[in-house]
Order: structure tokens, then C-alpha cells, then sequence
């Protein structure tokens, strides 16, 4: 097999908890060229891995004659082999559209894109980590073998510049607990008034705090800005993704919500403490060496979509300052008192 390309048209997070197949691939096709397809803004999770020879980004939004080219592109690439672990209609019909004579996707909703895999993987969504969901897809090409945790590179010397960006506030090379307060939906999310008030906990303990996020997010750091007594460094923003990573990879922890970030800490080795309501972390939670998650394992289904009916009794609302405090506290050997330090929340 010369050519295998895999396909993940989903979020950052998703193409993260992806990784673990590639060495797995490596491994069993040593001289092939092993291709990845993934959405605008998540590409830089693989920059400069190891074992991947390319990486393809799907063009945005395009006329008919640019997605008829962009499918040129994919048929004379000569694909030997596709695994389109996304799971949707348009990366089936793009893994038909290579030609491959090996196509392998998962089709759990039975509907027609079934027919465009000569390989479906059996449906097991929601009874196992998706790193394992994942590797499940391998079976295909005769890869049954266990995967490890998502990893992603990164490179020395990328934070450069960060030091400048935050002004009158840089880092000097301290080491950070950062915190991640945002997530795609509202009803993944924390208070703020509760992660103003762990910054402040972590303040007065000596420790640096930085709220990290996208510029689109920024509002929502300033808020916490406003909420907090001991000012965190606001870098919602101010950093390009390669050195979002490598923040994470020299910071003492990262606490947030269920995202994207949370993935890349966990898979650049920065310990993490993952807030959890309605997704369920023993399939979406971090994967690595020194992560602990908060979740509450509400009936959380009913409501995921389009929002949640129980308002103050959420399950993120029944998360508490103190024992975020507390996690956090055993994931920092320095601190002495997490318990008798918390704040107590008062909303």
C-alpha cells in the first residue's frame, strides 16, 4: 500500500483524539505516504508530526468549479487506501470520489453514505472512548492492535514573541495554570463568576494565572477580568495556535471546559483538569498521563440540544468553586491548603 489518506472533517478536539492512529499506521505501512483531510483552523495540531507526509485542509466555502478541482485533486492523488473517521454525508462521498479500492467509514446512523465505503465499521458510538472508536477503523486495513494517548509536536522556540504581544504583562518565562472559561455551546461551560474566582484562589497562592481562548472570545476573558480581584493575564487572542501549545507544554496545568484546548494540553503532556455537564468524559475526556475530570453524570441527553431545561441545577452550576479548588490543588504539589483557601462561590 502506497498512498492511505485519513479524512477527520470535524473541531479541533476531534482531529486531536485522531493522533493516536498515525503511529499505529506508520508502523504497519512503514514506506507509505499517510495524508490527512481536515477543516480550516485544525491543521496545526499536526504541523510537523512525525509520522504523517502531508496534510490536506478542505477548502472553505467554494464555488462548484473550485470543489470540482478540489476532487481532481483527491482522484489523481491515487489513494491506495482511505479513513474517513468523521462519520458525516461529505466525507463519504469525497473517500468515494478518491477512487481508492479500499474505503473504510463509519456509518451509524444507517443512512445511504454506507454505500460509499467498501469497509463499515461496525457501530459502537457512546460505549467507549473515541480514541478507542477510533482505532476501531484500523480493523480494515487488518490493525487490531490497542492505540496510546493523543500526541501532538511541538516546536522549540515558537512561544518568541508572546512576551511582546502581552505588553504590559509578559511572561518572563513563569510558569502558568491556565485557564480556558469558553466552549462551543453555553450549556458546556462554567460560570465565570467561578473561574474569576479560582484565578483568584490561584492568585493568592503565588501562582500565575492566564485565561487562554480565540480573539472571538475575548469579551468573554475580559468579563472574568472584570469578576476578578487578582487580575489574571488576558491572552484570549494574543497567541497563534503553535504557541498555544507550547504555553500549554510549560504551564503547571490547564483547567476548562470539555473542548479543544483541553485536548491539546492533555496531548502536548500539560496536566488537565476537565470540567464535565452534559458530555460524557469516559468518551470525550482528556487522555494522558495527569488529567482528572469533574462531572457530575447527569441524565444530560434530553437537553444537550438545543439547551438545558434544569437552569440553576445545571450540571455545571452543581460543580463547585471549592472542589475545583481541591482537584486543582492535588495536581499542584506546591500547594499546601486548597481546602481552607477556596473561595466560596456566591452566586
Amino acid at each position: 500500500m502506497k498512498r492511505i489518506l485519513l479524512i477527520k472533517l470535524r473541531y479541533l478536539g476531534d482531529v486531536v483524539l485522531s493522533t493516536p492512529l498515525l503511529p499505529l499506521l506508520r508502523k504497519h505501512f512503514q514506506d507509505a505516504n499517510i495524508t490527512f483531510l481536515v477543516n480550516p483552523g485544525t491543521a496545526g495540531v499536526l504541523q510537523d508530526n512525525p509520522y504523517l507526509d502531508e496534510v490536506w485542509v478542505m477548502p472553505r466555502e467554494s464555488s462548484w468549479w473550485q470543489q470540482l478541482k478540489f476532487i481532481g485533486r483527491l482522484r489523481g492523488a491515487q489513494f491506495d487506501a482511505v479513513v474517513d473517521l468523521t462519520d458525516g454525508d461529505r466525507s463519504a462521498f469525497l473517500s468515494f470520489m478518491t477512487g481508492a479500492p479500499t474505503r473504510i467509514g463509519y456509518n451509524r446512523e444507517h443512512r445511504w453514505r454506507g454505500k460509499f465505503y467498501t469497509y463499515v465499521v461496525p457501530a459502537s458510538y457512546g460505549a467507549m472512548h473515541m480514541v478507542d472508536y477510533h482505532q476501531q477503523a484500523l480493523a480494515g486495513l487488518g490493525i487490531n492492535e490497542s492505540v496510546g494517548n493523543p500526541e501532538v509536536s511541538v516546536k522549540s522556540g515558537v512561544l518568541e514573541g508572546i512576551d511582546a504581544k502581552c505588553g504590559e504583562f509578559p511572561l518572563n518565562g513563569q510558569p502558568l495554570v491556565l485557564l480556558h472559561p469558553t466552549a462551543r455551546y453555553v450549556f458546556k461551560a462554567w460560570p465565570l463568576e467561578r473561574f474569576a474566582a479560582v484565578a483568584d484562589w490561584l492568585s493568592r497562592q503565588g501562582i500565575g494565572v492566564a485565561l487562554i481562548g480565540n480573539q472571538r472570545e475575548r469579551y468573554i476573558g475580559q468579563q472574568i477580568m472584570n469578576l476578578a480581584k487578582h487580575k489574571p493575564l488576558n491572552l484570549m487572542g494574543k497567541t497563534r495556535l503553535s504557541q498555544l501549545m507550547a504555553l500549554m507544554k510549560r504551564s503547571l496545568l490547564f483547567i476548562g471546559n470539555d473542548g479543544g484546548p483541553m485536548h491539546m494540553a492533555a496531548a502536548v503532556g500539560c496536566p488537565v483538569l476537565g470540567l464535565f455537564g452534559p458530555t460524557d468524559p469516559a468518551v470525550w475526556g482528556p487522555r494522558g498521563e495527569k488529567v482528572q475530570v469533574i462531572y457530575k453524570g447527569l441524565d444530560c441527553e434530553k437537553c444537550f440540544y438545543p439547551g438545558c431545561f434544569r437552569g440553576e441545577e445545571s450540571c455545571m452550576r452543581q460543580i463547585s468553586v471549592e472542589e475545583v479548588c481541591q482537584a486543582a490543588q492535588s495536581m499542584l504539589p506546591s500547594l499546601t491548603d486548597a481546602g481552607s483557601a477556596c473561595v466560596r462561590s456566591k452566586e
